[in-house]
């Protein structure tokens, strides 16, 4: 399942995450690589021992926490703290699927669901679009500033060489309580048919009937 926000962050959000990735220190991307990766990612992260780092997040990970089209997509249980990326001409990062385990000792998380959130404008940039292979085919996907894309972390994806300007994005994991896509495929149609007879009837019993079925399918299917 592939998915996408709109308006993550405001235009107001953007402008104070801007400025502080502005005076940020980044390092080579490569440092948080494993072997595998290495060879194929050609980036800049930022280093995250600053001040600036929790600022950001205080900005970006609520809003993507606070965000019920998120919530209902990944159904998190536990959500990284995110990379934050920079991408210049001639800079890419090749065919790879993200790692399964994440975090540090005592902190391990499994990843079920990635996203990646754009922070430069699509027109300041040439390329950089993330490129995911699905079961109907690779889906290239460069969205507006302040928009984010959720996909499975289990997919084949690479970021396209940036040909000019400069791509700047935030990339976070999560442990979903729902292991198995398809059944959090499943919750997501379900959940978006609930919202809606919630909101045109709720007084109904077939309103009920699909609340109910949804909740119990949580409970039946959650890892916490």
């Amino acid at each position: 399942m592939l998915i996408t926000l709109s308006g993550l962050l405001s235009q107001a959000q953007l402008q104070t995450v801007r400025r502080l990735i502005a005076e940020a220190r980044f390092v080579d991307g490569k440092l948080s690589a494993g072997k595998e990766a290495q060879p194929i990612k050609n980036n800049r992260e930022m280093a995250q021992d600053q001040e600036l780092y929790n600022k950001l997040n205080g900005i970006v990970m609520i809003a993507l926490l606070n965000h019920p089209e998120y919530q209902r997509a990944a159904l998190p249980l536990r959500v990284a703290s995110p990379f934050y990326a920079k991408y210049g001409p001639g800079m890419t990062y090749g065919d790879h699927i993200d790692d399964p385990v994440m975090g540090p000792p005592g902190q391990r998380y499994r990843s079920d669901v990635s996203t990646t959130i754009f922070l430069s404008e699509a027109e300041d940039y040439d390329g950089g679009e993330i490129v995911i292979r699905t079961a109907f085919g690779e889906r290239k996907v460069k969205l507006p500033a302040g928009d984010a894309v959720v996909y499975p972390s289990s997919s084949l994806h690479h970021v396209a060489e940036v040909t000019r300007g400069e791509r700047l994005v935030a990339v976070t994991w999560a442990q979903s309580m729902i292991r198995d896509p398809a059944r959090r495929e499943l919750l997501y149609e379900l959940s978006q048919a609930r919202e809606s007879l919630l909101d045109e009837a709720p007084e109904k019993d077939s309103t009920r009937l699909v609340s109910n079925a949804y909740s119990n399918l949580v409970r039946m299917w959650a890892e916490v």
